[in-house]
């Protein structure tokens, strides 16, 4: 039996900002080949990031959450340094608690590690959800080519995709590329020749143990739109091969989703064998060989949106934004939150058994008949029309969302009536993402909402269809 990939999905920021914003703010631009980088909105990460692909992987595959049986997420950026981020991913997505979990970080390899751990496993429906958001000073190479992005892939029995050959290979070459503990920007030696020694060589070995064929694509690891081509050499793969398969030019440095993306991008336009050579700090680097012989599901969105400017993006980086003042706030402990999370992360909500009502949260007493019932529990599907809409400026929220504002400004808040498997509806406010007017039909997505005490609290917004 092939295991493999039975679909795909691949999400991206919709915020870009281009290369000419450094150069103006400082007169040169240091990331060849990247002409924009996609920047991560103010309340998102790489764990919403994560969730935007897995559920395009699993709209693709027709595949629902509670199917899913081995979760993995791999991310350079986990919002936490130390937390099984899949406990939070899974209650987002609806995965199953009983489901094998695994998580993978500490270097770009990540994301290959974590497809080539979930296909060794051979599940009966595995889910990979790789992530990524690097980071550096305002003024470095690796700030400048700095992007985002998802990929998610479902892993299961008689896939169209499958591995073909794989190899690994691994030699001590510290100060690469690294980060310290405690910091959040990435960091090297650059020392130039050995730099390059590094890229290319361990990329090279690895490429020399698997047979490559007659490729349609290369998703090699991206740190800008230079240093993969200088490797091509060494891995005896054509220029083309690799430009058919990148997305660093649009996207920007991905990190541990730079060779996922590629993947994803490369079947998505028709690729039937692609090799997957990621590269890891250390220095390490895995190859992977794709043969696809059917049809690939794929839900990939990476286009660009609205474009920011070089402040803009300072504040949405975190690096120009105000600290949440002392006093005040609606404070809600964490246990609290934990009560709130099957309405928060999958939009449980009660049906009255008496009169068919809906009450968003199922809580307290019927809001059509008035009556003290135990509510059957329904996930909505998210889908619903703005009923009122109001916009929250600054200083007009509690201190809480203090951060979130000095980063993107004022914030809409809308009352939603979400759709019902009944065709009634649960009204319930929601925080929007982006601008939404009554009337609008909207859709539920997970974000930031904000953080304290050191742990950020996640939960629905709405945007417009």
């Amino acid at each position: 039996m092939s295991y493999g990939f039975t679909a795909v999905g691949a999400y991206a920021p919709d915020y870009r900002i281009a290369a000419e914003e450094f150069e103006d703010a400082w007169d040169s631009f240091h990331a060849p080949g990247v002409e924009t980088t996609a920047v991560p909105d103010a309340d998102e990460d790489a764990l919403t990031m994560g969730w935007e692909a897995a559920t395009r992987a699993l709209d693709a595959g027709d595949v629902s959450p509670e199917s899913v049986d081995w979760l993995a997420f791999a991310s350079t950026t986990p919002p936490l340094e130390e937390e099984d981020l899949t406990a939070r991913l899974g209650s987002l997505l609806g995965v199953s608690t009983d489901a094998t979990r695994r998580v993978f970080t500490g270097s770009t390899r990540a994301g290959t590690q974590a497809l080539d751990s979930a296909l060794t496993a051979e599940p009966d429906c595995g889910l990979v959800v790789v992530s990524d958001c690097p980071q550096g000073e305002p003024h470095d190479a690796r700030e400048h080519a700095a992007g985002a992005g998802a990929a998610a892939f479902l892993v299961g029995p008689d896939a169209p995709v499958v591995v073909a050959d794989s190899a690994t290979h691994t030699e001590a070459y510290p100060g690469t590329r690294f980060r310290e503990r405690g910091s959040d920007t990435v960091d090297s030696i650059d020392a130039g020749t050995y730099d390059r020694n590094a890229f290319a060589r361990p990329l090279g070995a690895a490429v020399d143990g698997v047979e490559t064929g007659d490729l349609d694509a290369a998703a090699v690891q991206m740190p800008d739109g230079k240093q993969p081509y200088r490797a091509a050499g060494a891995m005896g793969v054509e220029t083309e091969t690799i430009h058919a398969a990148e997305t660093v030019s649009t996207l920007g440095d991905t990190g541990a989703a730079s060779v996922p993306l590629g993947l994803a991008t490369a079947f998505e336009d028709g690729a039937e064998r692609v090799l997957a050579a990621s590269w890891g700090s250390g220095a390490g680097a895995d190859a992977l060989v794709f043969e696809r012989d059917d049809d690939l599901s794929t839900a990939i969105s990476l286009d660009a949106g609205e474009s920011v400017s070089y402040a803009a993006y300072l504040r949405l980086r975190g690096e120009i934004t105000a600290e949440e003042p002392d006093g005040g706030g609606a404070y809600v402990s964490v246990p609290t939150w934990h009560r709130s999370l099957p309405q928060r992360h999958r939009l449980v909500a009660g049906r009255c058994p008496d009169c068919g009502t809906y009450t968003f949260p199922p809580e307290g007493a019927c809001r059509g008949c008035d009556t003290l019932v135990e509510f059957e529990e329904v996930a909505l599907a998210g889908t619903g029309t703005v009923e009122a809409k109001t916009e929250i400026g600054s200083g007009g929220a509690p201190p809480e969302f203090e951060a979130l504002q000095s980063k993107s400004g004022a914030f809409g808040v809308a009352i939603v009536a979400f759709d019902t498997p009944d065709e009634e509806t649960a009204s319930s406010p929601a925080m929007v993402v982006g601008d939404a007017a009554v009337g609008d039909e909207v859709e539920s997505v997970q974000r930031k909402i904000y953080t304290q005490e050191g742990v950020t609290r996640y939960g629905f917004k709405v945007q417009t269809t």
